[in-house]
């Protein structure tokens, strides 16, 4: 009994000293989560820039943390387990519901912190406009995604195209997987961020004599930084300032940025509306 009581009560203080880290409104040590759209081990080695500035900047540690995938990075932040994450702007949306979180800058290319996605088509399907996509297999990203899922589906849904209905969907996980499977021919069209199409295009590995861009969407928000909402106020000013501050293009590199701008929560109002257009139940992700 009294080793089962031991037990209990180490079970019990590491609990309670978990809880209390997480809640931890000044961490010695940063816990900064990326998208996991690549490899853990590559994106960690590809942002050590982004570390070190980090940790000059704000005088802290930083750990970088990749998440198996979108929904476990929601849940991770949603437990106090990371005080920064970089989410794409579905998967935001789909953390605050969960999370006291905040976004404070996002991605910037050619001054902008928009960015569009597009629909593609095997050259051999037949699809020459989003109408022709009727009948036939598409791929799309992370169902968490917003330009590899929300935004293209959002696109077929303005031409009276749903899923299940008038086209058969498949979840595929990644950007470049999506390209792939329209390149193979596992599906005839696909939906993903145009940015990396472009450079998924400019790498050799997508060849547009197999693949075509269809249509391209309107302008949406970046892809958000975002912290806990309940960190220290002067800790919450340093970091907004280190991001938007960011000029080495060491650690702009793998973003594809020339910079960060700031953001809020209400520049995702449109992804939220996104939801609503196709009757998508966001808390079901």
């Amino acid at each position: 009994m009294k080793k089962l009581f031991s037990i209990c009560c180490i079970a019990v203080i590491a609990l309670l000293s978990a809880f209390a880290n997480a809640a931890n409104p000044d961490p010695s040590t940063l816990k900064v989560a990326l998208l996991p759209d690549e490899n853990a081990a590559t994106i960690i080695k590809k942002n050590k820039a982004l570390q070190d500035y980090l940790e000059k900047k704000l005088g802290k540690k930083v750990q970088l943390i990749v998440t198996t995938d979108y929904s476990s990075m929601i849940e991770a932040m949603r437990h106090g387990r990371l005080d920064l994450a970089y989410f794409g702007p579905l998967s935001y949306v789909l953390a605050r519901q969960k999370s006291d979180i905040e976004p404070f800058a996002a991605v910037k290319q050619k001054g902008k912190t928009t960015y569009q996605a597009v629909l593609i088509a095997n050259t051999s399907s037949g699809i020459n406009k989003i109408g022709d996509i009727a009948g036939k297999n598409v791929a799309f990203g992370d169902k968490a995604s917003t330009s590899s899922h929300l935004i293209p589906k959002s696109m077929l849904a303005e031409k009276n195209l749903y899923a299940g209905k008038n086209y058969k969907e498949h979840f595929v996980g990644a950007h470049d997987a999506v390209a792939m499977s329209v390149q193979n021919g596992h599906a005839q069209a696909g939906g993903l961020s145009k940015p990396i199409y472009e450079t998924l295009v400019q790498r050799g590995m997508i060849k547009p004599q197999k693949v075509k861009v269809i249509a391209t969407s309107k302008p949406f928000p970046q892809y958000p930084w975002t912290m806990r909402s309940d960190l220290n106020p002067q800790l919450k000013q340093k970091i907004r300032t280190a991001f938007l501050e960011i000029n080495d293009p060491a650690v702009l590199k793998p973003f594809k940025a020339e910079g960060f701008g700031a953001v809020t929560d209400k520049d995702y109002n449109v992804v939220r509306n996104l939801g609503s257009l196709l009757k998508l139940d966001l808390s079901k992700f």
